[in-house]
């Protein structure tokens, strides 16, 4: 099936899961992602600050457009810095997890090709049906503050260990490091919790692209550094 890409290298590029395994091989990372609190009977939360209404409010995203797309497609930190929300930020009282995967699959790689893996990437960052449920029954909101947005040295010596032209122009990892929040209501009492959040992103913007995509993440709490 043919593509139209906006750029005259007619070589395949480096397909980003063997990225991934160049940058593991770095790092010695594998395992699989830890999520956080199921706020449940079996373990309260600390008491959270908390507003008028009675529960804590998340900061603000990301700027975004109303459909959710990030105001600037174009810049790669900030279409890193929304994309980072957009996985993170999410109400169980409004939302499913189908609802994270499909806002950030609708800008992944346009040729398709990375897009079983990014879905599969995604689901790592997100419980599961059940426990989803269990958190609705909490009123559980989750999102991110991001504190660093970084372009790490393992991606650096990722490039360096490919061929020429493998690499689409434009494709560049981010590491993302912050603190993830969650809060809910436990006993009409509201609950908070919190928790270092880091992974990678890998995204590919212009030249290739007039606007950014989303290719691929790394593990939970397996960033590139």
């Amino acid at each position: 099936m043919n593509h139209t890409r906006e750029t005259d290298d007619n070589r395949d590029p480096l397909r980003l899961p063997l990225i991934i395994v160049i940058t593991v091989t770095l790092l010695a990372a594998v395992g699989v992602g830890i999520f956080g609190l199921v706020i449940a009977p079996h373990r309260q939360a600390q008491p959270a600050p908390t507003t008028s209404t009675g529960l804590p409010s998340p900061p603000e995203s990301t700027s975004s457009t109303p459909n959710g797309s990030p105001t600037s497609m174009s810049d790669p930190e900030t279409f890193a810095r929304w994309a980072a929300s957009a996985l993170f930020d999410w109400d169980t009282a409004t939302m499913n997890p189908a609802d994270v995967t499909d806002k950030l699959i609708v800008v992944a790689d346009p040729s398709g090709d990375e897009t079983p893996g990014l879905a599969s990437d995604i689901a790592n960052y997100l419980p599961d049906q059940a426990t989803w449920a269990t958190l609705r029954g909490y009123a559980t909101r989750q999102w991110l503050q991001i504190d660093t947005v970084v372009v790490p040295d393992a991606w650096g010596q990722a490039k360096q260990q490919a061929e020429p032209g493998q690499i689409l122009p434009g494709t560049v990892a981010y590491t993302i490091s912050g603190t993830r929040h969650r809060e809910g209501v436990w006993n009409t009492q509201p609950t908070s919790y919190t928790a270092p959040a880091t992974f990678t992103l890998f995204i590919v913007c212009a030249p290739s692209y007039p606007d950014c995509h989303l290719l691929r993440l790394s593990l939970p709490e397996q960033p590139l550094n």
